[in-house]
């Protein structure tokens, strides 16, 4: 059985390219494809990535195209690519067609919704894509509840075509370190031995809630650490620590991590932190609630400033509890052997049914 994965592309990203990163390890350790490596199309390849060499690369150029014409055209050269490829089975963990197994991380109707944007043509020619890809698919796989419940209502998707599959984790990066190497890492943060730190990791300020969480906590005695891009005004309670390229440190450095975001889907940044120690402060609207036990989280309900505000007075009150926080808190496998078991056995019902 061949194996082929299609992503934006191979290299160091967030989102479905890091997982699709993540499949490519797994496939690789459990030896998928038998002689021949999986297939992996992008249209762009990072050819100095380990993960590189553990598939047959096949990049399908999009950069002379308008931007609004390359989902389109990658997903028609797609279907040339993998009969030159000899795939078997094609996991989609991008917008095309003909992928037996479609992942969905997100839905472009749910976003639209959530974030109350307005549809423009653009967005029009991307549903239309996705439901061409759902309808021709054997299986979608839905990256948390909240995205089956969207299938299902947003896209009419039957419940039998879906199966629930949490995204997997690293689990020998993401873990927790003993106090001593912690007040170690606080140090190296800049954080004090008093302050309570809400790590706020973000490359989109705007779409993860940071002007409501200022405003919810505006003259509170916390610390809002922004990790990633750096915000263009902070208040006086935000503090910005840099890029991070070792997230896991700041998770264990931090007293909680933080989001408000208006839209996500999943959200593996709270799965990351638990696993890491620090408990969460998340809106009810993040898919990985589900997945993260009651006792490493405290949940507000989303958009509403004054319920974040209480609901991050009482976590505060908590602090002393950190130690009970652990990777026994996250209610699922996370690991990436476990996730492309789950995957290969689907493969092989949908070859079995051929």
């Amino acid at each position: 059985m061949r194996i082929g994965i299609s992503a934006n592309a191979l290299k160091h990203s967030g989102g479905l390219e890091r997982y699709a990163m993540d499949l490519v390890r797994g496939f690789a350790h459990a030896g998928a494809g038998g002689e021949r490596k999986p297939a992996f199309f992008a249209r762009k390849i990072d050819s100095s990535l380990p993960e590189s060499r553990l598939v047959e690369p096949y990049r399908i150029n999009v950069s002379f195209l308008p931007g609004k014409l390359r989902d389109a055209y990658f997903s028609w050269a797609l279907k040339r690519a993998r009969k030159k490829a000899k795939v078997d089975v094609l996991i989609g963990c991008n917008r095309v067609e003909g992928s037996e197994i479609a992942i969905c991380g997100g839905t472009h109707i749910g976003f639209l919704r959530t974030t109350g944007r307005r549809e423009k043509g653009s967005d029009t020619r991307q549903i239309a894509l996705e439901r061409r890809q759902y309808a021709q698919a054997d299986v979608i796989v839905a990256h948390s509840d909240m995205m089956r419940d969207e299938l299902r209502s947003l896209y009419q998707i039957d419940s039998a075509k879906i199966r629930v599959l949490y995204p997997p984790v690293d689990v020998a990066r993401f873990a927790p370190v003993d106090a001593a190497q912690r007040v170690r890492l606080r140090e190296q943060f800049g954080f004090k031995p008093d302050e309570i730190v809400l790590l706020f990791p973000s490359s989109s300020h705007e779409r993860k809630g940071l002007p409501l969480i200022e405003r919810a906590l505006a003259g509170m005695n916390v610390v809002i650490a922004v990790a990633g891009r750096a915000p263009e005004k902070t208040a006086a309670n935000v503090r910005y620590i840099g890029y991070a390229k070792n997230i896991e440190d700041a998770y264990r450095a931090a007293d909680f991590t933080i989001l408000a975001s208006s839209y996500e889907p999943f959200g593996l940044v709270g799965v990351e932190s638990v696993m890491c120690g620090t408990p969460v402060i998340f809106p009810t609207s993040i898919g990985c609630c589900d997945a993260i036990a009651d006792h490493a989280k405290h949940v507000f309900q989303p958009g509403d400033a004054a319920d974040l505000r209480r609901v991050v007075e009482q976590a505060v009150e908590t602090r002393r509890e950190r130690a009970q926080v652990s990777a026994d808190a996250i209610l699922y496998d996370t690991s990436i052997d476990a996730h492309v078991r789950a995957l290969l056995d689907l493969a092989r019902d949908i070859l079995a049914r051929r």
